[in-house]
């Protein structure tokens, strides 16, 4: 099994540090909003991930954070904590703010059939460890600080630039981040902020005196990029086997994390960094302000299902870019619809020799998978199982194995192929006397019943071997 690896920017054989088993941790949402389809497409993009990874014989333990505190709407750690401004619009605690959006998150997570994290770790109920992260960093003389909070020398890590070749020698005031002029370093950034003077949070704990500077007690809370080194760590070890997250992560959060993982533990944080690339939406980057940060109910209020929008994210590669369109979810859901087609089939199976080795086109299906996740290689041999089903229908023999076919790619791909389900009797006699019909050259009779049976959501195929149904 091979994955692009962002830390070494090859295509590495994956080993696991622990043989059979996998440790992974997956940036999950900062819970201020609803989230839109740009963030659903990450989401499944690592659901494929795990399900590859168990299909290949590993046991996934995996950790999903909830940001519910402390991400910042500046990359240089200043301006307002997305939870606060959160809870403005909403006229509501951060509190609520918090739960509110967790709760529709998970909703969504369902509704997509993701698979669920072995851990969902909210920040706010991390605190001590991520102090106690702070404490260890302070101990080995990466701290300092300033007005604002308690910030990591970057200067004192001399591997920082290395993850995402950065230039640290070109990075002025204004070019990645907006320079804070008390810190030592434009890249420094924020472990522990303190509350602004004279402003009222719903989110902020007790600074411990060990690890502030100073007589004066201090509130404040975690900065963002903290939240995720403390909670892997603390749930999954000092070095993991994956570590995921989208290309935006690359130069900032997930450089931060590495800097302050690694100077407190001496030891690598993650072995695998896999990242995937931006959503477009029709040819744009998702903003507000163009109206296009369409949600998982716009997608339904269009008439379109979870799998239908699963389909389309699967359709393109997770380190290229995708473009949402209705017309390209479209186009996903007529593809899904080929496969129902397809499932429907096993309730029809014909007297034959079946046309597709199954257990030959699921391994292939894997093989494409455990190559960097290849998902539209994968789907390209499932539409060509499906082109050959289509045409030559299942042998009777085979219909068992067709079986097993569909619950594998339901698993591996989180598809929900199995669950279309039989016609009723009465609508199989309609076919029988339509067969009957057109074995008569009664067209007119054959007509009426095709149309009866349009009107019940079912469309006849007459092929060589006989009428084929599926549903419409």
């Amino acid at each position: 099994m091979k994955f692009y690896n962002t830390k070494t920017r090859n295509l590495d054989t994956f080993t696991s540090i622990k043989e059979g088993e996998v440790s992974l941790y997956t940036c999950g949402p900062t819970v201020y909003n609803y989230l839109h389809v740009g963030n659903w497409v990450a989401y499944i993009r690592w659901d494929i991930l795990v399900r590859t990874l168990q299909a290949s014989g590993y046991h996934v333990t995996r950790v999903m954070n909830i940001t519910d505190v402390g991400h910042l709407v500046s990359d240089s750690d200043d301006g307002e904590d997305k939870m606060e401004k959160g809870a403005r619009r909403e006229g509501k605690t951060a509190w609520e703010v918090a739960k509110m959006y967790t709760d529709d998150f998970l909703d969504g997570m369902h509704k997509l059939n993701l698979i669920e994290p072995t851990y969902i770790t909210k920040a706010t109920e991390y605190i001590p460890q991520q102090l106690e992260l702070v404490r260890v960093l302070k101990q080995k003389g990466y701290t300092y600080q300033i007005d604002d909070g308690i910030y990591f020398d970057t200067s004192k890590f001399p591997s920082y630039a290395d993850f995402a070749r950065l230039n640290l020698d070109e990075l002025k005031e204004g070019a990645r981040v907006e320079f804070n002029r008390e810190k030592r370093n434009p890249s420094d950034f924020a472990l522990w902020k303190f509350r602004p003077a004279g402003e009222q949070r719903d989110m902020e704990w007790d600074t411990p005196a060990d690890i502030r500077e100073g007589d004066t007690p201090q509130k404040g809370f975690p900065g963002w990029h903290l939240e995720c080194s403390a909670m892997a760590m603390d749930r999954l070890g000092e070095t993991i086997d994956i570590h995921t997250g989208g290309i935006d992560h690359i130069p900032v959060h997930h450089s931060n994390e590495i800097a302050q993982s690694e100077a407190a533990t001496g030891k690598p944080f993650a072995n695998f960094w896999l990242h995937n690339n931006f959503l477009l939406v029709d040819g744009t980057k998702v903003s507000k302000s163009l109206g296009n940060t369409y949600e998982l109910k716009d997608i339904a209020e269009k008439g379109y299902s979870p799998d239908d929008f699963r389909i389309f994210v699967l359709q393109s590669h997770y380190q290229s870019e995708s473009n949402f369109t209705w017309e390209n979810v479209q186009a996903a859901k007529n593809r899904l619809q080929g496969y129902k087609a397809m499932a429907q089939m096993r309730y029809q199976p014909a007297i034959g020799e079946n046309s597709v080795d199954f257990v030959s086109a699921y391994t292939a299906i894997l093989e494409a998978l455990q190559d960097d996740m290849n998902t539209p290689i994968a789907l390209q041999i499932l539409s060509d199982v499906d082109g050959k089903v289509s045409e030559h229908g299942i042998a009777e023999q085979d219909a068992t194995n067709f079986a097993v076919f569909l619950s594998q790619i339901d698993q591996l791909l989180g598809l929900s192929l199995l669950d279309e389900t039989d016609i009723t009797d009465a609508q199989k006699q309609l076919i029988a006397a339509r067969g009957d019909a057109r074995a008569a050259k009664n067209w007119q009779k054959s007509d009426e019943l095709r149309d009866e049976l349009a009107v019940q959501g079912i469309t006849i195929r007459d092929t060589p071997a006989g009428q084929i149904w599926s549903r419409i």
